[in-house]
């Protein structure tokens, strides 16, 4: 029987500790992250995902300190669980703006209805459309790269095993959720312009010749318009909602989302 050297068992059980510690907060992350954490990918996939970035984020970031004991573990496992879900939510309302832009696009060109059961959430359809392609956008762009730097960037916000103060994380998460808002009614802006234009229009028509029925004339008008905008805004939508999703990953706590 081979015997270990005397100073490797120390090494080791602090490898373990610092390993899980990193893990803890990865996979709270990794389950509600965009693209990673979205139903349809197998758990599997996102333990897997969990695995590769804690082997990337583990060497880089700093060990925990404290007792190894249960209490230490048990503490340890919450404050990182609870870490890792604030960073992953943060990322979280960028989708969610994403499909609130889409629900208030879709509503002002009344196209709200149209294969609104095709996701796994009941979203129109320009929410579907406007969230995958937002996804495969930002994967497209190095969403993984940009993670791992978040997540070893994240030690300096959060350090591992030290509890967050409840007002900065409310604070935080409010301005987050306004945030997160503002830029789904900018990012629906076009559309809700479109929708005031045309039933100012609509108006002054049914003024102007009341024995027209309007309505029958000018709905396939907005749907039509509404689809051009989509057709024509996607990319500057895309474009404006990456650029505020990697500003975030860059700068967390900044003014922008």
């Amino acid at each position: 029987m081979i015997a270990l050297p005397p100073d490797l068992l120390p090494l080791l059980e602090s490898g373990f500790w610092h390993m899980l510690a990193v893990f803890l907060r990865v996979l709270a992350m990794v389950s509600v992250m965009p693209a990673f954490g979205e139903r349809w990918i197998p758990m599997r996939v996102r333990l897997g995902a969990a695995a590769a970035f804690t082997l990337i984020v583990a060497p880089s970031v700093h060990s925990p300190g404290g007792a190894r004991n249960l209490t230490g573990l048990v503490m340890l496992a919450g404050t990182e669980i609870l870490i890792g879900l604030g960073l992953g939510m943060g990322f979280r309302l960028f989708v969610l703006a994403l499909q609130t832009a889409g629900s208030i696009a879709a509503q002002a060109t009344s196209l709200s209805q149209i294969l609104g059961g095709a996701a796994a959430e009941p979203v129109p359809a320009m929410s579907y459309l406007l969230m995958l392609a937002g996804l495969a956008l930002a994967a497209l762009l190095g969403l993984h790269v940009r993670a791992a730097e978040f997540l070893i960037h994240s030690y300096d916000l959060f350090p591992a095993g030290t509890l967050p103060a409840a007002p900065d994380l409310s604070a935080r998460g409010v301005g987050q959720v306004s945030r997160s808002f503002a830029l789904a009614f900018g990012l629906a802006a076009p559309f809700v312009i479109a929708s005031l234009l045309y039933n100012l229009a609509l108006g002054v028509i049914n003024r102007a010749m009341p024995q027209l029925m309007v309505a029958f004339v000018g709905a396939p008008a907005i749907t039509l318009g509404g689809l051009f905008l989509l057709f024509a805004g996607a990319p500057l939508i895309l474009s404006v909602w990456s650029g505020a999703l990697f500003d975030f990953l860059v700068n967390p706590i900044g003014k922008s989302p």
